[in-house]
């Protein structure tokens, strides 16, 4: 679930960043709650469930 959260995260923020630059400060947040989806998923171990 995490995974699935951080891939569309990182989807939205690589469309924010080629598409509308001016909105730098919207895009790294959703950049850090990727990464920390990303961690959480890894670091509790489960396994992916969709």
């Amino acid at each position: 679930m995490f995974l699935l959260v951080a891939l569309v995260l990182l989807v939205l923020w690589a469309v924010g960043f080629f598409i509308f630059p001016a909105v730098g400060v919207l895009i790294h947040i959703l950049l850090v709650l990727a990464i920390i989806a990303v961690l959480w998923h890894f670091l509790t171990g489960r396994g992916m469930r969709v």
